[in-house]
């Protein structure tokens, strides 16, 4: 609480950190601090999330294995690694359930990270009616990125530069053996199901 900034009461505060949603303790926490806070969380297609994952680490640490050789403890007998950060991260119903101990559904909004880019207009109408805010940002404040890849933000609609995701982000992922992906979306499908089924949402990763 003593890291926020001071607001006032017409106003919300947001703080984003990625790591909360898959950190034990982060839900009792936040209840703690305020039971009546939002959450929301930016979900994407697990596969896809752990390749990037992988990109983004091997960027920064070119000698470390094989995506193959750690997403899976025996790949021939389809052991996926669990124990693996970046596989783990997109088993989004086993962390979802540590939240629902402590908020209700309707608290938690999920934004879908493909329609972010691909619509990033209609995802953010759909974060500002959750936010109980006035649609202020529309598809007027948004820019495709050819180069990236991503859509870019203006700060206004006449404003002449748009704010782009940083270096880090758009880089081409590593070339992954089709076997290895198809065995991931099957490890990946019934957690995937169970998640659509408890939020109310398909997400279509299939």
């Amino acid at each position: 609480r003593s890291l926020m900034p001071r607001t006032l009461d017409s106003q919300i505060t947001v703080e984003k950190t990625p790591s909360y949603f898959v950190t034990k303790e982060a839900p009792r926490r936040i209840f703690n601090m305020s039971r009546d806070t939002k959450l929301i969380v930016v979900v994407r297609n697990p596969v896809t999330r752990a390749i990037s994952d992988y990109t983004q680490t091997l960027s920064k640490k070119p000698d470390i294995p094989t995506f193959e050789g750690l997403s899976f403890r025996n790949r021939s007998l389809g052991l996926v690694d669990t124990s693996w950060n970046a596989i783990r991260i997109g088993m989004y119903a086993v962390h979802l359930e540590s939240w629902l101990q402590y908020f209700p559904l309707s608290q938690i909004h999920f934004v879908s990270g493909e329609k972010l880019i691909t619509d990033p207009a209609g995802e953010m109408g759909k974060v500002q009616d959750f936010l109980g805010i006035k649609r202020v940002i529309t598809d007027k404040h948004f820019y495709f990125n050819k180069t990236k890849g991503f859509p870019c933000l203006k700060k206004s609609e006449s404003s002449g530069l748009p704010r782009c995701l940083g270096k880090s982000k758009g880089r081409t992922h590593v070339q992954i053996d089709p076997e290895v992906i198809e065995q991931l979306r099957d490890f990946y499908r019934p957690y995937n199901i169970r998640f659509y089924e408890t939020v109310g949402q398909d997400f279509r990763w299939e």
